[in-house]
């Protein structure tokens, strides 16, 4: 109560605010931004939303999306911005890493810090902390800042569909990390008038004809298959990338099809980036892929959604990701 209350005192004077969030933002990261950005501003607070790299297209129809700054493109005018803050929000991250090179020049600014984050292990980069894994989204935390700071009246529609987006990405349209709550907060946000309907819409049908023949080419030739370990691998090389003229974002949720096969607990996309190799790895149950992700691939996240780097070649990656496989076979078979 003690940091809600100096945090209440703190955002009712005017502050020049600066609004972070992770390298290749998901629907969760930028909802999340957007969402404290326009409850910010109604305080009279003035907000620039700094993200590291691009997001995905589909993301562009969300109010104030189309003024938010790419460190990687407008490195300059970032740097600008970042100097005038005294106030400074770290959203869907925990660790200077992973906003890369603009956390290096975070770092020495003299600026208030607020942290408000669900992932696991939060580092100490923040004045203020709001961490906790057990919330579906960062999105949800935003609505329950809001809420703690005795504001829900500010949750107008354009708040509300910000919310919401990054709850829907962030539950695979509320198909896992659900509870009795997030409900509620989705049935309060729709009588506030956020239009669910919308949102939906624009996330998951304003997709190019070439997202569907990328996907129909990840399911009939990319994908592998383990019925011993309950597992199931789609994978994408250089090649592919060239064919396909995949760009960021077009392969989010691939991963997610493979958890439609009936037995499969552990689902897994590998693909060669420029310079690195990543993984993104889902489970259902009690299969901790963040556990895996963090031993064997130093990486991390949630329980059922984790991923990681690799700096071994995309088939040596694959290889061991397989060897990997009868270390969790227990705890497969029992999920």
């Amino acid at each position: 109560m003690e940091v809600a209350s100096a945090l209440r005192q703190l955002i009712q004077i005017p502050q020049n605010v600066a609004i972070l969030s992770h390298r290749n933002p998901d629907g969760d990261a930028i909802g999340s931004s957007l969402a404290l950005r326009h409850y910010l501003e109604q305080y009279g607070h003035t907000v620039h939303v700094i993200f590291p790299s691009e997001y995905p297209e589909e993301f562009e129809a969300l109010p104030g999306a189309e003024e938010i700054l790419i460190w990687d493109i407008h490195t300059e005018e970032s740097k600008q911005v970042l100097q005038r803050k005294n106030l400074l929000f770290f959203l869907d991250f925990n660790a200077y890493n992973r906003i890369d090179k603009l956390g290096d020049f975070v770092k020495p600014l003299n600026a208030t810090r607020v942290m408000i984050d669900h992932h696991l292990y939060p580092d100490d980069i923040a004045d203020f902390l709001f961490s906790d894994p057990s919330y579906s989204s960062t999105c949800e935390m935003v609505y329950r800042f809001i809420e703690a700071m005795d504001d829900k009246i500010k949750i107008n529609p354009t708040v509300g569909k910000c919310i919401y987006t990054g709850i829907v990405t962030d539950t695979g349209s509320f198909r896992h990390a659900t509870n009795a709550s997030i409900f509620r907060i989705t049935a309060d946000l729709i009588e506030r008038g956020m239009n669910d309907t919308s949102v939906q819409d624009m996330i998951f049908n304003s997709q190019k004809e070439k997202n569907l023949r990328l996907l129909g080419h990840c399911l009939a030739n990319r994908m592998e298959y383990w019925p011993e370990f309950k597992t199931a691998l789609i994978w994408l090389s250089k090649k592919d990338y060239e064919t396909f003229q995949i760009q960021r974002g077009d392969t989010e949720g691939i991963v997610n099809y493979l958890l439609s096969i009936k037995d499969v607990r552990i689902a897994a996309f590998i693909h060669n980036q420029p310079t690195v190799v990543k993984l993104s790895l889902r489970s259902k149950g009690n299969i901790d892929v963040q556990e895996m992700c963090h031993t064997h691939f130093n990486g991390g996240g949630h329980r059922n959604a984790s991923g990681a780097y690799s700096h071994d070649s995309l088939k040596a990656t694959i290889d061991k990701f397989k060897a990997i496989l009868p270390l969790y076979t227990e705890q497969i078979l029992k999920s």
